[in-house]
């Protein structure tokens, strides 16, 4: 009879210490996606007066590298941007991250770069926050976008479930339109 109770306080540790560390791993998932997304925030966000972002794209991209959501590389480097589809789960503002792109200039290959990022969620409710964001830091917002042809037009073949997307532009040419042309 002791055996039994023994075995029975084991094997209800083993369930107690399995539920704690699922929660753990929940809860610092749950941390790194939201720090992943304020680094992308950061990078979509303007610096008051200028043109400029706050943050570093390459910067917040790096950290969505180091997390596994993307890869090492792009999926597709078109122009002067780099395109990176997402590999696993992520949100922002509310919606399902698909897509993060990063415009920059290495080389010059003619007109005209744009230094910035953008994003397309797969929009679960509303966009108003989205909307909202792209009015306060000169953003552009593209509702609804067409995703699967807007991959092809970039040569990224890929099957995404069909939906409503919405992307979200934040380049040096977005900044610098008039308030009344967004």
């Amino acid at each position: 009879m002791t055996e039994w109770k023994r075995t029975r306080r084991l094997t209800g540790s083993l369930l107690l210490a399995a539920c704690c560390a699922s929660a753990f791993a929940a809860a610092t998932a749950a941390v790194t996606d939201t720090g992943l997304e304020s680094g992308l925030l950061q990078a979509l966000h303007l610096k008051k007066g200028t043109t400029q972002r706050v943050g570093t794209s390459g910067k917040a991209i790096q950290a969505y590298m180091r997390e596994g959501y993307i890869g090492k590389r792009p999926d597709q480097r078109a122009d002067y941007t780099d395109y990176y589809l997402l590999k696993k789960p992520a949100s922002f503002m509310g919606h399902e991250l698909v897509l993060i792109e990063e415009e920059y200039i290495t080389q010059y290959i003619g007109c005209c770069v744009s230094p910035g990022a953008g994003v397309t969620v797969k929009v679960h409710g509303s966009t108003q926050k989205l909307q909202a964001f792209a009015r306060a830091q000169r953003c552009t917002v593209t509702d609804p976008v067409d995703i699967r042809r807007a991959l092809n037009d970039v040569a990224i073949q890929t099957r995404l479930p069909k939906g409503h997307y919405a992307s979200l532009s934040c380049r040096e040419r977005d900044a610098g339109r008039d308030e009344s042309d967004q």
